[in-house]
């Protein structure tokens, strides 16, 4: 099957375009509020590790929580009015990081921080359902590695110029380029006309009860062996892959900063825009990357490797000296995963019914970010007791065994499965 460039897609498709546009600048203003917002904490809290942990924690928890339930309900309701609503509530609560000023308002931070991502949760969930059903069969790729690449190319445009307008402007601005933000993105999606973002659904999906559509893909997921490959796999790696928060935060916020004499929130930014630019790297060289494994039946061997590869990269940073030498491993170890993502995450929505495809991708999400957010907050409580080199070590394994699962998986599969 014949797969559509990115420039073909993106001049083909305007709604395509309007999702992308809105997803562009809502993640701009994420990362933008993340790195005021962590500076914030640091900067009341006196550096506690245990107050990063709770932020982190604050982050990925309620994301993971609501995940399958936002999943669910975007597989019921308009999916369309579930990201406007959800731009619009976000853009009131962003801008509650403008009360914090002493210790005693960090539960205001906190708070917010819960809010927004539990909202996250159900504007991800309806973007992700939709997009399938806005790219086509045939645009899925492109447009899986275009939202993909565009939310990581953000996380490296947004902390660069989060940490200077943090530095520079002070936090206040952050919070307010945030909260305009999602303004802008809900403006984007409304123009998206209804009937493009989901197929019509029979009267019988009507009558099922919410409990039911949410078993039912609790179910799918554990008896469909592709599914259940990623959802495993996916949990192993975020095993690792939750330390990556508190590591680039004292690494570069604190232990750079005072062995290298580097500004606390400059130093986080670079590891993070070095990620952001990596992931992005890895995902626009996906099509064509995805086109050569097709021709030479390598998608699953490529899986497996590059999950193995990418995490002992990531543990080779604990043994350097600088944070530029840090750096490098950092985006050469995210581009890495990034194409892998790239071609994963296509196999595993085009195996997806339409009606389902909600409840599966969230679910998947939402697991991986449960134990994505156990290992953030393990790892910031391991900070009273080891080394951030030690964690980063510890996090590459972790995160490598995930590939070592997919080969695991690959052997015991069942025959007839919805690989492609």
């Amino acid at each position: 099957m014949r797969s559509l460039t990115y420039s073909e897609l993106i001049r083909g498709n305007r709604d395509f375009r309007n999702l992308l546009a809105g997803q562009f600048i809502s993640e701009l203003g994420n990362w933008f509020n993340f790195i005021a917002a962590l500076g914030l904490v640091r900067l009341v809290s006196d550096a506690s590790p245990l107050a990063a942990g709770l932020f982190f924690v604050a982050r990925l928890i309620p994301f993971a929580i609501m995940s399958p339930i936002a999943g669910t309900f975007v597989d019921r309701f308009s999916r369309r009015q579930v990201m406007i609503a959800t731009d619009v509530a976000r853009t009131v609560i962003a801008l509650a990081f403008l009360s914090v000023k002493d210790p005693n308002d960090l539960w205001i931070a906190y708070t917010a921080t819960i809010l927004l991502h539990t909202l996250g949760a159900f504007f991800d969930g309806a973007k992700n359902a939709a997009a399938p059903n806005l790219t086509g069969r045939e645009g899925l790729l492109a447009g899986t590695a275009l939202l993909f690449s565009t939310k990581f190319l953000l996380m490296a445009v947004g902390s660069a110029l989060g940490g200077w307008a943090s530095a520079a402007l002070g936090y206040q601005v952050a919070f307010i380029i945030n909260a305009a933000s999602f303004l802008i993105s809900a403006y984007t999606v409304w123009l998206i006309p209804e009937d493009a973002v989901k197929e019509k659904t029979d009267d019988t999906a009507e009558r099922r009860t919410f409990i039911s559509d949410l078993k039912e893909g609790l179910v799918y997921s554990i008896k469909n062996h592709f599914a259940l490959t990623i959802l495993i796999m996916n949990m192993i790696w975020a095993t690792g892959g939750g330390a990556i928060n508190v590591i680039f935060e004292r690494l570069g916020g604190v232990y750079y900063a005072e062995s290298e004499g580097w500004n606390p929130d400059v130093a986080v930014a670079i590891l993070w825009t070095a990620t952001g630019f990596g992931i992005t790297l890895g995902m626009m060289i996906a099509h064509r990357t995805s086109i050569w494994l097709d021709r030479a039946g390598k998608q699953r061997s490529f899986i497996g490797w590059t999950l193995i590869a990418h995490g002992l990269i990531f543990a080779v940073g604990g043994f350097v000296p600088t944070l530029w030498l840090f750096t490098i491993l950092i985006f050469v170890s995210r581009a890495v995963v990034g194409v892998e993502y790239a071609v994963q995450e296509t196999l595993f929505q085009r195996s997806l019914p339409d009606q389902i495809r909600g409840r599966i991708s969230t679910l998947d999400r939402g697991a991986e970010m449960t134990v994505f957010g156990i290992s953030t907050f393990a790892a910031s409580e391991l900070m009273y007791y080891i080394t951030p080199q030690t964690l980063t070590y510890a996090s590459g394994i972790l995160s490598a065994f995930a590939g070592v699962v997919w080969f695991i998986r690959e052997r015991t599969k069942t025959t007839g499965q919805p690989w492609d």
